[in-house]
């Protein structure tokens, strides 16, 4: 029997820090190194500073080239062989190659149902594999039928088509051009190698959840879930099988499974100072972000305007391994705003505290404006005091 291992909320903290690469060292292999790591990027369509799938890589790498990052997650190797591609996991996602094979569960279970959002109106399909077998790849746009509306109910038939082959994997996202999805042949974009590996959905479950336990050093059975979106009870059948051994972590009221390479040694480094997408895994999930850093998000975008409390686009600012605050960006021309800050009230609580929390804040902001091709920054609503953040930010400022 595997013993169970105890850790303090803070040994579970840096755990999470260092195997989502904000502890330590991170820069070796580039994107597509942190994108294996991972598991999952999160793609989403508000661009503010830039897209959620391109902040990621800057938030653990730096100042990753816009080039480099779409190189990296959809540039073909060579003629014909993709790094990643586009699925359903934690959403729509950035997926490496490799995993291609793990998500066979998925799409056989659309394949059971039938439909998944529309039902697919007959002859469609056959249309759009000819013209993908005779041009491809192609878009929505390309293949004759973009969505009817803005709306995602009132799609084309060919949006509708598309899109069912590829929730049962007959086609691949391969890439996103002017943010439309370019597809292809799943038999043309994905080696044979990997389509050939026929694996039964507790295999797939396996390996995924397992890589939940890895992307995130130590979680409960709900986080592990959460991570590609499986069921909590499809966890439990599996866990025993993925490697990961049962922890119970102070303070936390679940049980949980650790990763044992990441137990071996004590997590240790610089850590990051930046902002996050809250697309970005360490905080896409607002339960797990508030039992490990007790900082409770919500993504206002969708908010009526008048009813937000932290802004648009809100993004948490991590510094020292603990999250301080929000920061709500804009840019107008050369400059970055920082429209509204907002630290949480123990990042403040002391003069010695509100002085570190916004030399981090300066930090960032000048680090996020140098990435973006800003050369001047300012902060127009914050609860902290305004000469302390003047001060700060020319302190923070580029030579």
């Amino acid at each position: 029997m595997v013993e169970t291992v105890r850790l303090s909320a803070d040994e579970a903290r840096r755990l999470q820090l260092r195997a989502q690469g904000f502890l330590g060292a991170w820069r070796k292999g580039g994107v597509p190194a942190m994108l294996e790591r991972l598991g999952a990027v999160q793609l989403d369509t508000i661009s503010v500073l830039a897209r959620s799938h391109e902040l990621v890589p800057y938030a653990r790498l730096g100042a990753v080239g816009r080039g480099a990052v779409e190189a990296a997650y959809w540039a073909p190797d060579g003629a014909s062989t993709y790094r990643a591609f586009e699925y359903w996991a934690h959403a729509a996602s950035v997926l490496p190659m490799a995993d291609w094979p793990l998500f066979a569960f998925r799409r056989r279970a659309y394949l059971r149902r039938g439909w998944r959002w529309h039902k697919v109106p007959e002859g469609v399909c056959d249309e759009i594999r000819a013209r993908l077998e005779a041009d491809g790849p192609l878009t929505t746009r390309e293949l004759g039928g973009a969505k009817a509306s803005a709306d995602w109910w009132d799609w084309s038939d060919h949006k509708i088509g598309i899109e069912w082959l590829l929730d049962i994997g007959e086609v691949v996202c391969v890439e996103r051009v002017g943010w439309r999805r370019v597809y292809d042949l799943a038999e043309r974009a994905v080696p044979a190698a990997l389509r050939d590996r026929d694996l039964d959905d507790d295999a797939c479950l396996t390996e995924l959840v397992g890589r939940a336990g890895r992307s995130l050093g130590v979680a409960t059975r709900g986080d592990l879930a959460d991570y590609y979106r499986v069921r909590q009870d499809q966890v439990e059948r599996v866990v025993a099988a993925t490697g990961l051994v049962p922890a119970t972590v102070a303070g936390w009221s679940q049980p949980a499974w650790a990763d044992p390479d990441a137990l071996a040694d004590a997590p240790r480094g610089r850590h990051a100072t930046t902002l996050l997408s809250p697309f970005d895994s360490l905080v896409w999930d607002r339960a797990r972000t508030s039992r490990v850093f007790g900082f409770d998000h919500r993504l206002e975008a969708y908010v009526p305007k008048g009813k937000r409390v932290h802004g648009y686009f809100a993004m948490p600012l991590l510094a020292g391994g603990r999250i301080l605050g929000r920061v709500d960006p804009a840019r107008q021309g050369g400059t970055l705003i920082a429209r509204q800050v907002s630290m949480e009230p123990w990042a403040v609580r002391t003069a010695a505290r509100t002085e570190t929390s916004a030399a981090a804040l300066a930090t960032a902001l000048w680090r996020a404006a140098a990435w973006v091709g800003c050369d001047d920054v300012r902060v127009e609503r914050t609860d902290l005091a305004a000469p302390l953040v003047e001060s700060a930010l020319k302190a923070a400022t580029p030579a």
